[in-house]
């Protein structure tokens, strides 16, 4: 007696055998219940879904006689009367099946239609099964669009195919579609343990898994793979046999893979590469299963409640919840994209398995650093101070009046010619700054206030910078501002009297270094105009901007940059978004407010084109708030020139008649500068 294989002699014979495919049997089981029956079906879907078998039980359905030869139209036929055990074998005469791939001329269609017009000799339907009818030619689909249309009632048409893309769209209208999906691995997996405890042969768990997965939801291709498993397992199916006929990666290689990239374990990596080398694995294989692993991991990660629903019978899903623990989300999701991408990588190497090691290292080069947190950054080198050790005087918080009517003393700030740097000194908020001294007093006087407790501040890259501040002597400011001798006494008493501020003689040469707070620092600080940035109030976040000494510089380095095109794309944008700090000779210190921008490769590119138009030839980018960029004050002179083109819109004698009087109006966003 010949060998049936599994894949024909578990072909189900009703709708109540049909596994993975419940929204088509529920739809044509309560079509024939209640008689409402369309005169054309299209099923579409991958191979081995059921898409023959679905249109020989409807075949069945619409024939069937029952047992006793008195049944009609059913959703469950009986499957032992004459119809339906002529359907099962292929030879009732009412049940035509075409193969398209084969009879795709418009003679082969026309010698099927012809058959149309006699009525059925045995069933009760006469029902044509047309398989890939994508594959008919233009002149067939015409050919068979009227009586696709306009059938006889007695005629059905059931149509099938796996590519319904190319099926004209004047016989997709004409059909009821029903789309079969790939089964699920689970479905396919308790199908298969169904199957093979019907035919007494032993398997393993493990094993029916890998031929779950390998099926790819075709229920023909898993009980094909079955069927050579248990060839190949001379009747029985074990996880090694069917690992090494499937030629699939054993998972504990690609958990120990995981595992190692979680760690940073470069070591193990590449030995694990080495072994999948030596034992002939596929490198497209290791990636695939590395692809399916992640992405349960990832599933964890994100609804962690479905770690403890994980099947205990199945060793590979808790260790795929192990490892979801043990590596962050975004590497998941990193490596993840480098699998799959690495896959159209493996053909482009002259070794594949280099190319499996070169992925696989790619996201230990894109990890950071275990340990200590970020890297380090570099600061300037800093100038030792001068000779005259500057005295770093605390400049307290505005102080409360004094009895004496004399003005209280001003420290003016004035523009240096180079700005020195020095370690930072802890000082409270700046005093009421005045407008800049006409000359350089003969004595300097320090007035000095009791040092107010201020938190530390948080860590930064680099110190804050320092600005030599001329000392004005009390004497000076009483002789700019008229007053007396006895006043000036009485308000140096007064002065020196008070407990809240002290005198200290100084020669007229010496300066006061105090350290200059950033602008970032103290979010209540007001942006004032300037000729290139307009009325704050007015002006978008993005525009807001306030000068530093250093911003015209920048300003004009980047601006003759891009106008060269010397940078372009991401180089460009960073040299756009940062604020230049300081200068150090040929070392010059920027910031950026995004990490994104701050990307080896742009940086080096910046560099090399500062080096190159003999500016700076070494940079430093650090990330902090930006008050002063070029992108800023582009924005702002954009926003100031928008709004003289609205003023000079808004005061146009004839704009304002038509809005006076006519009832005009200007449409936002329609007025743009020239």
């Amino acid at each position: 007696m010949s060998y049936l294989v599994l894949a024909r002699k578990y072909r189900p014979r009703n709708f109540t055998e049909m596994v993975g495919q419940e929204h088509v049997v529920q739809a044509l089981t309560n079509a024939l219940t209640q008689q409402r029956l369309h005169h054309a079906y299209l099923f579409t879907g991958t191979r081995g879904v059921g898409k023959t078998t679905v249109s020989r039980i409807l075949a069945k359905s619409l024939n069937c006689q029952g047992p006793d030869g008195t049944g009609g139209i059913t959703a469950t036929p009986c499957g032992v009367c004459q119809a339906c055990t002529d359907i099962d074998s292929g030879r009732f005469v009412d049940y035509t099946e075409l193969d398209a791939a084969s009879n795709r001329g418009v003679d082969e269609v026309q010698s099927l239609l012809e058959q149309a017009v006699y009525k059925p000799v045995q069933g009760r339907f006469k029902v044509f099964m047309i398989d890939e009818v994508h594959m008919l030619t233009n002149t067939a689909f015409n050919a068979m669009l009227k009586t696709l249309e306009e059938p006889p009632e007695y005629l059905k048409f059931v149509l099938a195919t796996t590519d319904p893309q190319k099926v004209p769209v004047t016989v997709l209208s004409r059909c009821l579609q029903f789309n079969l999906r790939p089964m699920a691995p689970e479905t396919v997996l308790s199908h298969l343990t169904q199957v093979l405890a019907a035919e007494n042969v032993p398997a393993e768990p493990q094993a029916l898994r890998l031929l779950s997965r390998a099926a790819r939801g075709s229920m023909r291709d898993a009980l094909s793979l079955t069927d050579q498993a248990i060839a190949f397992g001379s009747g029985q199916l074990q996880e090694a046999g069917v690992r090494q006929m499937l030629g699939a990666v054993d998972r504990s290689y690609v958990f120990r893979l995981i595992e190692a990239l979680a760690l940073g374990d470069g070591k193990t990596v590449v030995e694990t590469a080495d072994v999948l080398r030596l034992n002939g694995l596929s490198a497209a294989s290791t990636l695939e299963e590395m692809s399916a692993v992640l992405q349960r991991m990832a599933v964890f990660q994100a609804v962690p409640q479905m770690v403890g629903a994980v099947d205990a019978d199945d060793p590979e899903a808790a260790e795929t919840a192990r490892l979801s623990a043990a590596m962050p989300p975004d590497e998941t999701q990193l490596l993840y994209s480098m699998c799959l991408h690495g896959r159209s990588e493996l053909g482009l190497a002259p070794d594949e398995y280099a190319a499996l090691t070169m992925v696989l290292l790619r996201l230990l080069a894109f990890k950071p650093p275990a340990g200590d947190g970020p890297a380090e950054k570099k600061t300037l080198t800093r100038p030792e101070p001068a000779a005259s050790a500057p005295v770093h005087a605390p400049v307290a918080a505005p102080l409360p009046a004094a009895p004496a009517p004399a003005p209280a003393p001003v420290v003016a700030v004035v523009q240096p010619p180079a700005v020195v740097a020095t370690a930072p000194v802890p000082v409270a908020a700046a005093a009421h700054v005045a407008a800049p001294l006409a000359a350089e007093p003969a004595a300097a006087k320090v007035v000095a206030a009791p040092e107010v407790p201020v938190p530390a501040p948080a860590p930064v890259a680099a110190a804050p910078q320092s600005t030599l501040l001329p000392v004005r002597t009390l004497d000076d400011f009483d002789r700019q501002h008229g007053g007396s001798g006895d006043e000036r006494d009485g308000g140096e008493h007064a002065r020196s009297s008070s407990p809240a501020t002290a005198v200290a003689e100084r020669p007229a040469a010496d300066v006061m270094s105090i350290p200059v707070r950033s602008m970032s620092a103290e979010p209540g600080v007001r942006l004032q105009p300037t000729a290139h940035s307009p009325s704050a109030a007015s002006l978008p976040a993005s525009a807001r901007y306030t000068p530093t000494e250093e911003g015209e510089v920048w300003y004009t380095t980047v601006q003759s940059l891009v106008a060269a095109e010397v940078i372009t794309a991401l180089v460009r944008e960073l040299a756009l978004q940062s604020q230049l700090v300081a200068r150090d000779g040929g070392h010059w210190l920027l910031r950026v407010e995004r990490e994104s921008l701050n990307q080896p490769t742009a940086r080096e590119r910046l560099r090399a084109a500062l080096e190159n138009a003999g500016h700076a030839t070494q940079i430093t980018v650090e990330v902090g708030v930006v008050i002063d960029s070029p992108a800023r004050r582009n924005a702002a002179a954009a926003a100031e020139r928008q709004r003289v083109a609205e003023e000079i819109v808004m005061n146009d004698p004839y704009v304002q008649t038509l809005l006076r009087d006519h009832g005009a109006k200007i449409v936002p966003g329609s007025i743009k500068p020239a």
